[in-house]
């Protein structure tokens, strides 16, 4: 290694006599032990291949025919039209909220599968899912994944109190 910087002899007698009068440190290092981190069991195997299958049905490559005009909404074929109209009345308040804020479009997808497991687990009917504003990515990704599910019965756009454009609210049908 190339020495950049090398002193000139009136340098180093200067910080020679800067340096007078000081001794060493002595260096008392203790050795702390070893702290054992608990591992963490690994989830149930239901739960593991729960979020897989959830994931399976969103693609990036399907594009499902969504009203463009008016707030976000869908209501699956054979479901009461009159679902969508309680989401956006507010009848419906949600149990659980999943926020995509600063996610990839992956995270994204296998968050949203999950919530929707999580849906069906705990027997929520309604969820809110909070997308953003931002590049507008998942602002149009979040429907359109969102309405291959088929265990989501109808989504709107949230009204105000649980963020307005920028999130939605989301029916999922309960197992029985």
């Amino acid at each position: 290694m190339k020495k950049r910087f090398s002193l000139s002899s009136e340098e180093q007698q200067l910080f020679r006599e800067s340096l007078a009068g000081t001794r060493q440190l002595h260096n008392d290092t203790r050795v702390h032990p070893k702290v054992r981190q608990k591992v963490k069991a690994p989830a149930p195997k239901r739960l593991m291949q729960e979020q897989i299958d959830a994931t399976y049905y969103f693609s990036d490559v399907f594009q499902p025919l969504l009203e463009s005009d008016g707030p976000m909404r869908y209501v699956r074929p054979g479901t009461d039209h009159f679902e969508v109209k309680k989401l956006r009345r507010g009848d419906y308040s949600p149990e659980l909220f999943l926020d995509l804020h600063g996610l990839t479009q992956h995270e994204a997808k296998q968050e949203l599968g999950a919530l929707i497991a999580a849906c069906r687990r705990e027997h929520v009917h309604c969820a809110c899912v909070m997308h953003g504003h931002g590049k507008h990515i998942l602002k149009q990704q979040t429907p359109l994944w969102l309405a291959q599910h088929p265990d989501v019965l109808a989504f709107h756009q949230a009204p105000k109190a649980f963020g307005g454009d920028a999130a939605l609210l989301v029916l999922v049908e309960l197992a029985e």
